[in-house]
């Protein structure tokens, strides 16, 4: 089983913008808890929705959805697992693990298209049992910046409950390290129901997808505020 792991997302001051300063601060940060950095990754979310139907009403064509098909769809590729993809409907609370070749699957069908690709791409850094990786949030073949997050992996441990406070003391010598550097804004932790998805107190990667797509939901209202 994967190690425990939790999301954070950059909330800035009100009035403050994203910038790529606060990023560079948060890997300078990373570095002087001793963080060794150990190369790049990459995960991205798609955000899908229904495609609507064409029917004739009154001799004229209109476009209709059908009523049993939910509203969003969550899509995520995960940079540890190439191999897999994972799929989240969030009202629903269903998180489904499938081959990296669903969406090709689900392009034939027609049923749901990508509206948005979002990419987390950023550095991973070693902190003794630690995992840290900080990304920005940038949209599909672009550069603009639409957040910054964090993953922060204790290896030792699976079990979410025996990791949380482990993973709590982590995050507060993390936000004192980063508060010296008086950014306009902090990382913010949202606790995720896993037991409403059907997933057990031992992590996996249905865990991360349904992180993620919880963690870009709050990323996105942070920025709009």
């Amino acid at each position: 089983m994967p190690p425990a792991k939790w999301l954070m997302h950059w909330h800035p001051n009100p009035g403050a913008t994203l910038n790529s300063q606060i990023l560079a601060e948060a890997c300078g940060c990373a570095e002087s808890l001793g963080g060794t950095k150990d190369g790049r990754w990459k995960t991205s979310i798609f955000f899908y929705r229904p495609i609507a139907r064409e029917t004739a009403a009154s001799g004229a064509q209109q476009q209709q959805q059908a009523p049993d098909v939910p509203r969003e769809l969550f899509g995520v590729a995960l940079h540890e697992r190439p191999g897999l993809y994972f799929s989240i409907l969030r009202n629903q609370r269903i998180v489904l693990q499938t081959d990296a070749a669903f969406p090709q699957v689900m392009e034939k069908l027609q049923s749901y298209k990508a509206r948005v690709t979002l990419n987390f791409e950023g550095f991973q850094y070693q902190l003794g049992d630690f995992y840290l990786r900080i990304a920005k949030c940038v949209p599909n073949n672009s550069e603009t910046l639409r957040g910054i997050m964090m993953e922060v992996e204790y290896c030792p441990l699976s079990s979410i409950e025996k990791s949380r406070a482990i993973m709590l003391d982590f995050f507060d010598i993390w936000q004192e390290t980063l508060a010296k550097k008086s950014l306009p804004g902090r990382f913010i932790h949202v606790e995720s129901n896993f037991s409403e998805f059907g997933l057990s107190d031992q992590y996996s990667y249905q865990h991360t997808a349904v992180q993620y797509a919880i963690c870009l939901q709050q990323l996105m209202a942070s920025v709009r505020q």
